[in-house]
């Protein structure tokens, strides 16, 4: 799923998640998943990844692909969490069912969201990009016609936060709601910035070549972690600028890194190999939880794993043999929510999954 957005965005989970599924046990909870307890499985058929809590703990909003109900590319829904045996959950559209969007976000009160979408470039669906023309790699379109925008939790958008020419996307918030870090390509690289939403002045924090995006503040507001890819070799920083002149973007090789909240003290905490990412602090702002296919040689599973702020005591989260990513903790700490493979009946299919969190 979009390695998605690998970048929140980056998008489509179909191609992450095509995986010849052989003879195992197909299941909500694994065992070895020692962390998870009284997993639930929300959403059943399609894409549904990138699932974020309400500052208040009661509701998600997530990303969703389902050509059998007409979604024919990723649009944003909202749902209340279930807290009742048998109550369903029951999520209703609040994107404009136009164009493609990626990675929305809660604002604290409640009542508003935020997220990128490309309906203002055109209402269908953007192309996908032909890979064989970059011999069949996987990789990402960095659709220029993407701004962030705010909405209410009715679906009305109500501002347009981002104006500049290019990508801009996968934005989330600081704990307070006052500041926004997202990812742009306005300077001719993709770089992460933060823009404080009461008056839209914002500060470049990122300035090294490569991807940066995916970003995400501690709960303490102290810190922030994201995905990064660093292109060093000649044929490597060729490939990357070719690609990113085609407004695409190759994010098989990534890693996690951390900084303070304005950008400095910036440090690379993975050194695992392929893709890290989706990376995201416990709630006490100490530990990172993120998922990467490092283990395989052939690009799959992605499972999740845990690490210090240091990238220290890796230790390994979940065991599907397909897909698991997007992992974030409620607001206090007791559950998790996450993307997955699992229980899909062999299918392409990626659902949401709410666990208990068990240290």
């Amino acid at each position: 799923m979009r390695i998605k957005s690998l970048f929140c965005s980056l998008l489509t989970l179909s191609a992450f998640t095509a995986i010849a599924q052989g003879n195992f046990n197909d299941t909500v909870h694994f065992e070895g998943e020692k962390h998870f307890k009284n997993v639930q499985q929300l959403t059943f058929g399609g894409d549904n990844a990138e699932a974020y809590w309400s500052y208040d703990g009661k509701y998600i909003i997530f990303q969703k692909t389902y050509a059998k109900e007409g979604i024919n590319c990723d649009q944003i829904f909202i749902g209340k969490v279930p807290t009742q045996p048998g109550e369903k959950f029951q999520p209703k559209l609040v994107s404009t069912g136009k164009g493609r969007t990626t990675c929305a976000y809660f604002l604290p009160d409640g009542k508003h969201i935020i997220y990128a979408s490309t309906h203002l470039g055109s209402s269908d669906c953007p192309p996908t990009p032909d890979r064989a023309k970059y011999g069949n790699r996987y990789i990402w379109p960095l659709y220029s016609s993407y701004d962030i925008f705010m909405a209410d939790t009715s679906g009305k958008i109500v501002k347009q936060i981002t104006t500049a020419k290019g990508y801009d996307a996968e934005a989330t918030l600081s704990p307070d709601g006052k500041k926004m870090i997202y990812c742009s390509d306005k300077d001719g690289d993709l770089e992460l910035y933060v823009m404080d939403l009461a008056t839209g002045r914002e500060k470049r924090i990122t300035h090294m070549l490569g991807y940066d995006g995916g970003a995400w503040f501690s709960p303490d507001g102290k810190k922030i972690v994201w995905r990064a890819s660093r292109p060093k070799t000649d044929a490597e920083i060729k490939e990357y600028k070719e690609l990113l002149a085609d407004g695409m973007v190759a994010p098989t090789n990534m890693e996690v890194w951390v900084a303070n909240a304005d950008g400095s003290d910036a440090k690379q905490i993975t050194s695992l190999g392929q893709a890290n990412w989706a990376p995201n602090f416990t709630p006490d702002s100490k530990r990172i939880i993120f998922c990467s296919n490092h283990e395989y040689k052939r690009g799959f599973p992605f499972n999740m794993y845990l690490t210090d702020i240091n990238g220290k005591g890796l230790e390994k989260i979940s065991r599907d043999k397909g897909f698991d990513a997007f992992p974030m903790f409620s607001p206090n700490g007791k559950k998790v929510i996450f993307a997955s493979n699992r229980n899909n009946g062999g299918t392409r299919d990626t659902n949401l999954f709410i666990a208990d969190w068990v240290e």
